[in-house]
């Protein structure tokens, strides 16, 4: 259900603002995203899992944070591409 280190780094790669960048919001929420898939996959075999159906809500809640920091700071047209890259629904309006 985890991500790997050479997936976590693949991420950090692809979705990181310059070099050396390893914990931006951008890279948070692409790590967190991909959290998130693996989480659902399991939930889809094991619909009994509450546990892990908590710790799905807790990431989301996370990633949702991140996302509306993103669009606060850095304003709607880099908030919509990432929206775009990672492949979810736009939340904010």
């Amino acid at each position: 259900m985890s991500i790997t280190p050479s997936k976590k780094s693949e991420l950090i790669s692809e979705y990181r603002i310059k070099e050396g960048d390893t914990g931006s919001a951008y890279v948070q929420c692409a790590i967190l995203s991909e959290r998130i898939r693996n989480l659902t996959e399991h939930l889809r075999i094991h619909k009994k899992d509450y546990h892990c159906r908590r710790g799905l809500m807790v990431l989301v809640c996370k990633r949702r944070k991140r996302l509306q920091y993103i669009k606060n700071k850095y304003g709607s047209d880099l908030y919509l591409d990432l929206v775009k890259k990672l492949g979810i629904r736009d939340v904010f309006h």
